[in-house]
């Protein structure tokens, strides 16, 4: 399998090349069911790949050089894939969901004018993430990078006859492009120190380079910035909730498996570069911890089923970007593991309901939905529940690792645990809030048709994600219970050169080694702080059936408008940059530039009016206009003689 592996990225391209130039001359069934496997046969070319590989075993990547593609001066890169440990995870990560989400949209798209154009950006998307994960240099990356950022421009922009829908393509389209500054700048400096992009060869050359330590905080900044753009952390956040005015399999395929996702990839990759860089992974860390608890406290207030959902896909991403900062990535990459199941889980149950209500997003007009998509509701409380880090799902494990891998990082680590925990308090009261209202509240729904379940190619993927959502999270479990460590031996061997570099370098900080029974009091700290959350929404919203949130005024307001972050983008950014650009049209363009030309062609007219008079006709005129000038050049050159 690993030799077949180049058609893992290959299939999900020839689905979007087949469903985006035949979209107008084949049924709309036949493309979902080319979209989906398209995207099906990699996971499992990948899943045998996996078990070829032996990754438990196998500390060597195995390497796939396709074709050589850029050759300039002393720089040369080529389409090539490394299959290691890392690539390997992200990828079933991403075809394993990435397919049940194609299944899922053959359902949830059934109707819409533009299905077969929606399956072709899907595999477009999943071709560019492929890229991203599998490449093995930076450039490659970095194609991926920028093809994930064009398919969500398209995915997000789906209906762009709809104003809304366009502006949210537009912006996480911008927004991108500033984190994509820093990759470049990154990038630029790692060839500059290390005299190669390939990952391999720049591991190799970084460790045995002693003043790369000098420059690791500033070049892991770089591609930390890139980071933040892709993966929506503060102030790089605001695209991400806009985004989710694209079709909900966008906004599960996006927030779930791939885009986002793409920044903590990308810091593992280069830990060897991180693990050097103290200063900047400390920064990391409190961005982290500061995104996950601000996103969670604006998802209080929010009334959009969608919505609710993409701050808390923000908030979890900072629990990511908190491990990342504690150095802790083999925490970050099981949480974006779990993520990826339970978020899927969730904005597809999501889907569900608005579909069951005919694209009602509002909870306010839900409600009492329970004994009415009865597999939609099960499943969608199988994913809050993991969300909300209750034992034994998923999200308890990885989210745990995370606070405790906190906790334990120097004479900060009691803060970074602190912010994280309250954030992880909001995140159950806000789900369960909107779990309660939408499920188990008053019937608000407003619909003239009947609701009922959603079709199967819907709820099988619910039943399937909601499975995972419960059992991913034993393979790595805490000393108290089972004591698995699966995923810290698989992933040893991607980590293991940066981290003997780091400690070459003593550039690791201090990690307290917790005791066997702090870590069991942390862990039920954390399931009793979920379970005051659970409480508290059951309190307002079941028993006294409270609108104390209905109120805003005060802080309620603050945070019903999203700490007005986008009115103050808007007068401090977007209307300046707006100004300028009009001054710089209308009098540095018109006034100037216009001028200038118009200037010039004005006097390249008169010039042409006085000599085109010299152009007479006569042979006659002619020969005086030759005697006359032989007669200036002897002169001149007679008078230069003398």
């Amino acid at each position: 399998m690993l030799d077949l592996f180049p058609l893992v990225v290959l299939l999900p391209l020839l689905g979007f090349l087949h469903n985006g130039l035949l979209k107008d001359k084949i049924p709309n069934r036949y493309a979902g069911i080319v979209g989906t496997f398209a995207i099906f046969l990699p996971f499992l070319i990948t899943l045998g790949a996996f078990f070829e590989f032996r990754p438990m075993e196998r500390s060597v990547p195995h390497l796939i050089s396709v074709f050589d593609w850029i050759f300039i001066a002393g720089f040369q890169t080529q389409i090539g894939y490394q299959i290691d440990q890392l690539s390997l995870y992200m990828t079933l990560i991403i075809t394993g969901i990435g397919t049940l989400i194609h299944l899922y949209s053959m359902g949830y798209m059934k109707g819409d004018p533009g299905y077969n154009r929606f399956f072709a950006y899907l595999n477009l998307f999943v071709f560019s993430m492929l890229n991203l994960v599998l490449s093995d240099n930076l450039v490659l990356t970095f194609l991926g990078w920028e093809g994930v950022g064009l398919s969500s421009y398209l995915l997000i922009g789906f209906d762009y006859e709809k104003t809304a829908s366009a502006s949210a393509g537009m912006k996480a389209f911008i927004l991108n492009r500033i984190g994509d500054v820093g990759f470049i700048l990154g990038t630029g400096f790692l060839f500059w120190l290390g005299g190669s992009l390939k990952y391999i060869e720049l591991q190799t050359n970084l460790s045995g380079y002693s003043e790369f330590s000098h420059y690791a905080n500033l070049v892991a900044f770089f591609f930390f910035v890139a980071a933040m753009g892709k993966s929506a952390q503060v102030p790089l956040y605001v695209w991400l909730p806009d985004a989710m005015a694209g079709p909900t399999p966008v906004s599960a395929l996006i927030h779930a498996a791939t885009m986002v996702t793409a920044g903590v990839f990308l810091m593992v990759r280069l830990n060897f570069v991180f693990l050097l860089a103290t200063e900047t992974s400390f920064i990391i860390a409190c961005i982290g911890a500061f995104t996950a608890l601000f996103a969670a406290s604006i998802g209080i207030l929010q009334n959009d089923i969608k919505k609710i959902l993409a701050y808390s896909t923000v908030s979890q991403l900072g629990f990511m970007f908190l491990a990342m900062g504690t150095m802790s990535y083999v925490a970050g990459l099981f949480h974006l593991m779990t993520h990826a199941f339970f978020k899927a889980l969730l904005f597809l149950g999501a889907g569900s309901v608005i579909h069951s209500l005919h694209h009602e997003q509002n909870i306010k007009h839900m409600g009492g939905l329970f004994g009415k998509i009865r597999i939609t509701s099960v499943t969608f409380l199988i994913g809050t529940l993991a969300i909300a880090g209750f034992f034994p799902f998923s999200g308890f494990f990885s989210k745990d690792l995370i606070l405790e891998k906190a906790y334990s990082f120097g004479s900060y680590g009691s803060i970074l645990w602190t912010v994280g925990i309250v954030a992880a308090f909001f995140t159950s009261f806000y789900m369960f809030r909107l779990v309660f209202v939408v499920f188990f509240g008053k019937d608000n729904t407003s619909s003239s048709h009947k609701i009922h379940e959603s079709p199967w190619t819907m709820t099988l993927p619910l039943v399937l994600l909601a499975i995972g959502s419960v059992v991913v999270g034993f393979l790595q479990t805490p000393h108290f219970f089972l004591h698995k460590d699966s995923l810290e031996r698989y992933f040893a061997p991607v980590i293991s050169l940066g981290l003997s570099s780091a400690k070459e370098q003593g550039t690791l900080p201090e990690i307290v080694t917790l005791s066997h029974e702090l870590e069991f009091q942390l862990a039920m700290f954390s399931v009793v702080i979920a379970t005051l959350g659970l409480l508290l929404a059951y309190f307002l919203f079941q028993i006294k059936k409270s609108d104390v949130l209905e109120e805003h005024t005060g802080f309620r307001k603050i945070l019903f408008h999203k700490y007005y972050v986008d009115e103050l983008y808007d007068i401090f950014f977007v209307k300046p940059f707006v100004l300028v650009s009009k001054f710089i049209a209308y009098f540095i363009d018109t006034k100037v530039i216009d001028r200038f030309f118009v200037g010039f062609g004005f006097f390249l007219k008169i010039c042409s009016s006085i000599f085109r008079r010299l152009q007479t006709g006569f042979v006659g005129d002619y020969a005086l206009f030759i005697v006359l000038g032989t007669f200036c050049i002897l002169t001149y050159l007679l008078l230069r003689g003398v």
